[in-house]
């Protein structure tokens, strides 16, 4: 028997770029169970028509049915983060889910689906969902009515009292960083990116208001964790002699009902005040995650929080330099990067070849060595973030530190024993790129993710 696609095939060599030809190839394999060919088809729709839910739902089915559920929960994760997901994607969504372990919200978006009509209810998840109908003669489906979130509604946070306010920033928070960018190896890209956006304008401010810019704003960093990103952003207060104050969750998070706003707000005073200043905020998807993905009204209220300070709508911001780093920009509310608020998001990949050495120099300041070779220890710790690389001195070190209690002196660090700590250790990076691939080929609205891909020789 021939191939029954042979002509739609032939139509597609002769026109390669229709798009719908190709979609339609695609579900017709889809159909057929030639997964495989379908995946082909459909990863070329999606990357070329990207608003096309019905071939992203058809891509993320065949993932799933392939035992790709990671890709496929990208996938169906990103247009129910755009709002307006047909009822058929939820469902899907639910099914990853639970597949993940994650049965509350499984069922959450399960009942969504059901609520929105349009999708067929499916027995068997409705049963590992627990969702199953009531008994014969009382009810023909699902509890669709009950408010999940319920007392959740604020997240579990309870009603602050009167005489709770928020905690009062001291004096020691802020720093005056000595460190600059002559300690921050390699990142040349992404120090250009700093400098012209928070730097530059701090030093010629006049210049800059000639072009009707502001002195301030807000830079995203985004990356693989362990790649530098908090020491440059010391590093950045260090160049232009700046205060520094550095925000984590719990600066900012409180069980007291308003009071994370009313902290947030302090903190953003307190930069005001000591003006200049950059402001960072570690791990900043945690106190700005994607509001489309929260079931409580507490959570939402300090994004929309987090957005008024960044707008500066009561006070300005002049003078205040908001940096931020995330190891997951996906889950960053959208709302964070229109201009005027985090309008520059900077990939900080892994340091290449030269920044490697630059940083292997660096953590071997202070110590005894002895004719190191950073070149060749650099080619060996490809993909190594600057953490990662740190451990790899530090290893040596303690190597070293062993040899010298046995023989009762101190010998220096030298190739040798740099070369036998990294090829004990592993990049840590891997993992992360892995996920960011995902997102990067299935979530890449107006190609924010290009510098993953790039990175990754796949553009």
């Amino acid at each position: 028997m021939g191939d029954p696609f042979s002509a739609l095939r032939e139509a597609l060599k002769v026109s390669p770029d229709n798009v719908p030809l190709r979609r339609h190839l695609g579900e017709s394999l889809l159909k057929a169970g030639l997964l495989e060919e379908a995946e082909q088809e459909l990863r070329i729709v999606v990357q070329r028509a990207p608003d096309d839910e019905g071939a992203a739902l058809m891509l993320a089915t065949v993932f799933l049915r392939r035992a790709k559920a990671a890709q496929a929960i990208v996938i169906v994760e990103d247009w129910a983060r755009r709002g307006g997901a047909s009822s058929a994607m939820l469902v899907l969504y639910a099914r990853l889910l639970l597949h993940d372990g994650q049965h509350t919200a499984a069922v959450h978006q399960y009942k969504q689906a059901m609520m929105m009509g349009g999708a067929q209810r499916d027995q068997t998840l409705e049963k590992d969902l627990g969702l199953l109908p009531a008994a014969a003669g009382g009810g023909s489906g699902p509890d669709l009515d009950h408010n999940d979130e319920g007392d959740d509604e604020d997240g579990g946070r309870i009603r602050q009292r009167a005489d709770d306010g928020p905690r009062m920033i001291s004096p020691d928070d802020l720093e005056r960083p000595k460190t600059t960018f002559a300690d921050v190896g390699g990142m040349d890209h992404v120090k250009q990116q700093v400098n012209l956006k928070i730097i530059q304008p701090l030093r010629q401010p006049e210049l800059y208001k000639a072009y009707g810019k502001k002195v301030g704003g807000g830079v995203l960093m985004y990356g693989p964790p362990g790649c530098g990103k908090t020491h440059l952003a010391r590093a950045t207060a260090g160049e232009v002699q700046a205060h520094f104050l550095a925000v984590g969750i719990h600066d900012v998070l409180s069980m007291w009902m308003g009071q994370s706003e009313q902290q947030l707000h302090a903190l953003f005073e307190q930069a005001r005040e000591h003006a200049p200043c950059v402001l960072f905020f570690d791990e900043v998807d945690a106190l700005g995650a994607s509001r489309s993905d929260m079931r409580t009204s507490a959570g939402r209220q300090l994004i929309n929080q987090f957005l008024s300070e960044l707008d500066g709508m009561e006070q300005k911001n002049d003078g205040v330099l908001v940096l931020a780093a995330t190891n997951a920009p996906w889950h960053l509310d959208p709302a964070f990067r229109r201009p005027g608020r985090f309008d520059r998001i900077i990939f900080v990949p892994p340091p290449d070849g030269a920044a490697r050495a630059a940083i292997l120099d660096i953590h071997l300041r202070g110590k005894p060595t002895k004719d190191v070779d950073m070149e060749a220890v650099a080619k060996k710790t490809e993909g190594f973030s600057g953490a990662d690389l740190r451990g790899v001195v530090d290893r040596a070190v303690e190597e070293k530190l062993e040899e010298a209690l046995a023989k009762g002196f101190p010998s220096p660090v030298t190739t040798k024993d740099l070369l036998a700590a990294a090829k004990s250790a592993r990049a840590t990076t891997t993992e992360w790129f892995s996920a960011a691939r995902n997102h990067a080929l299935y979530a890449n609205q107006g190609g924010l993710y290009d510098d993953i891909l790039s990175h990754l020789k796949m553009k």
